[in-house]
């Protein structure tokens, strides 16, 4: 077996630092847009008075990043070539993912705001799969050019995990729907030019079927934002959002009516890998960042890298980062010679473990790192508190450590997957 990275990889990683070093880091260094990346950064970024949005000029800034990437053609590289991308794969993308955060805090990566020098386009690839001939004419180029915004609306403030039954509904009316309902962390809104509403349209609570998605233009009367919820990890554009006597055309549904759960499902795998590379990349960050300063520090007259009770929490957590790197890069080569239905069926108990423990090592990693460096670890002048704040929610969203181990557990005990017993 070979475990080298492929050499084309590797040179794409090279041809990204370059690129960042030559275009992004300057950006970041101008008119003081450091601001939003040192210790004032929860501040600089946060629109205290107007909900706790993100400010303007920080959503400016990061605009200004992506077009400078798309033009250098790093944005899109996991898009198929269809839509100006190289579809690279998700080895090279967890590859890539975790060589980001690595890097640490700066404008060519903060996956606060989901935005990277290389971007993850999963509605670009649902519309691509399901969405109309006259959607892909309208909506897709909008999607791709910036100038169509889709949220994404799918949790409730009654249920989340548990989208089966969910109240928000759907009605036939004439030649279109008529929704009512609400939506709870229906994030982006605050932007979106629509928002992909999940309704059941017919069957009842709990049943997979009759669940279909629509997209909803943010601009209809019956379209109310009640408010931003604030959260551990500001600014925040988390939305809870009400749709009262919302009518839409039937052009409006997208994807199968009654079967919009496959929407839900869909990219889900490849979310779920890239979100474990980028927590097992800041966890590398963070104890690279604690080995340093142990090294250095020297309390009592010697260097806290001395004291074994030091060494030896660094070395559990580097032995776990070195066992899930190898666990997500494998994982991610056998996705790349699958289908999505052989990935469900075969593999989505690995991505399971790649992403829960991934989420739950970035969080341990960001904790002890706080710890070796003491007063300044805890302070917003290292980069920790902000990284655990970003990636402790991954424990929740994207399906929660608890969605994750029992998926795990259905592979392993035979409920699903390529196990599944007939007496199941």
């Amino acid at each position: 077996m070979d475990f080298s990275i492929p050499k084309h990889i590797t040179e794409l990683l090279g041809q990204i630092d370059e690129f960042i070093d030559r275009e992004i880091m300057p950006l970041q260094h101008q008119d003081d847009n450091d601001r939003f990346f040192d210790h004032r950064r929860e501040w600089a970024r946060t629109d205290f008075e107007h909900g706790g949005l993100p400010r303007k000029e920080w959503e400016d800034l990061l605009r200004e990043m992506r077009k400078r990437a798309d033009k250098a053609g790093f944005l899109r590289l996991a898009l198929p070539e269809e839509f100006g991308g190289r579809n690279i794969g998700n080895l090279a993308m967890a590859i890539i993912r975790e060589h980001l955060a690595a890097k640490g805090l700066g404008l060519f990566n903060d996956l606060q705001n989901e935005s990277s020098v290389v971007g993850n386009f999963p509605q670009v690839l649902m519309m691509r799969d399901f969405g109309t001939e006259e959607q892909k004419k309208t909506v897709l180029p909008g999607m791709l050019n910036g100038t169509v915004r889709l949220a994404f609306g799918l949790t409730e403030p009654k249920h989340g995990s548990d989208a089966t039954w969910m109240e928000t509904r759907a009605v036939k009316d004439g030649n279109g729907w008529r929704i009512n309902g609400e939506k709870m962390w229906n994030t982006g809104v605050h932007v979106a030019s629509h928002d992909m509403v999940f309704c059941r349209t017919s069957g009842n609570d709990g049943d997979a079927r009759g669940l279909t998605c629509i997209i909803v233009p943010m601009d209809d009367p019956g379209v109310k934002i009640e408010e931003y919820m604030w959260t551990f990890n500001m600014p925040t554009d988390h939305a809870r959002v009400s749709f009262k006597d919302v009518w839409v055309p039937d052009s409006a549904v997208f994807g199968p009516v009654d079967n919009g759960l496959v929407l839900a499902r869909h990219f889900v795998h490849e979310n779920r890998i890239r979100q474990a590379a980028s927590g097992l990349g800041a966890a590398q960050y963070c104890i690279n960042e604690s080995v340093d300063y142990a090294n250095t520090r020297k309390p009592f007259g010697k260097p806290l890298s001395r004291n074994q009770a030091i060494q030896w929490p660094l070395v559990e957590l580097q032995t776990e980062a070195e066992m899930l790197r190898w666990l997500i890069y494998r994982t991610a080569w056998e996705m790349d010679r699958m289908t999505g239905p052989e990935i469900q069926l075969y593999l989505s108990d690995k991505v399971s473990m790649c992403n829960y423990k991934g989420n739950n090592l970035v969080c341990n990693a960001a904790d002890w790192a706080m710890q070796v460096h003491g007063g300044w670890g805890y302070s917003r002048h290292k980069q920790f508190e902000h990284i655990y704040r970003h990636h402790r929610r991954y424990r929740i969203t994207e399906g929660s450590d608890q969605i994750q181990i029992r998926n795990v557990a259905g592979h392993m005990f035979g409920f699903i997957g390529k196990n599944q017993r007939r007496d199941h």
